[in-house]
């Protein structure tokens, strides 16, 4: 059973504002990331296929289409297990918005649209799209059959089919960068 996860953006400079990073996670039956820390991040993440356990707190089940936001804040320890079919999970890393709260999860079922973070300075736009359909404006991640796209994205249609996200981000170079 393994984890291959692949980093499809890691922007080090802090050009994207409070995105740090993007992976594009698979999982095979029954494996997970294993315990592991969480500080002063949130973790968006956006089930492809399959499906995935949280482990942490009351934990939660998350299937296609879900999205889970995990604010780690001043800390927590926690797993994620793939179901009896895998998983394929978009994991979008941000500075956390308030690095000292307590830490919180949430799911938001199926989504297919504008999701509000709860912060200032990050939006997400998810949906399935066929080729031909319209996005908006921003950064897109398109998950294609057997790759993912990343650009920025004036808003139109895009040219393939797949999961797109759409980040909407105060670019604004953080105090951090210089």
């Amino acid at each position: 059973m393994t984890l291959d996860q692949r980093i499809v953006l890691a922007p080090e400079d802090g050009s994207l504002g409070p995105l740090l990073r993007i992976a594009d996670d698979r999982l095979d039956p029954g494996t997970g990331y294993g315990r592991h820390d969480h500080r002063a991040v949130d973790v968006v993440a956006v089930v492809l296929t399959g499906s995935l356990r949280h482990r942490w707190g009351d934990g939660a089940h998350l299937s296609v289409g879900d999205v889970a936001v995990l604010r780690a804040g001043a800390g927590l320890t926690h797993d994620e297990v793939a179901g009896d079919e895998g998983a394929r999970v978009l994991q979008c890393y941000l500075r956390s918005a308030d690095p000292a709260a307590a830490p919180y999860h949430e799911v938001h079922r199926v989504v297919a649209g504008w999701l509000d973070l709860g912060r200032d300075d990050a939006r997400l736009w998810v949906r399935r799209v066929r080729a031909g359909d319209p996005v908006p404006e921003g950064l897109l991640v398109l998950r294609g059959a057997d790759h993912v796209v990343v650009r920025q994205q004036p808003g139109g249609p895009v040219d393939e089919p797949g999961v797109a996200l759409v980040w909407h981000l105060d670019v604004g170079r953080p105090a951090w960068a210089d």
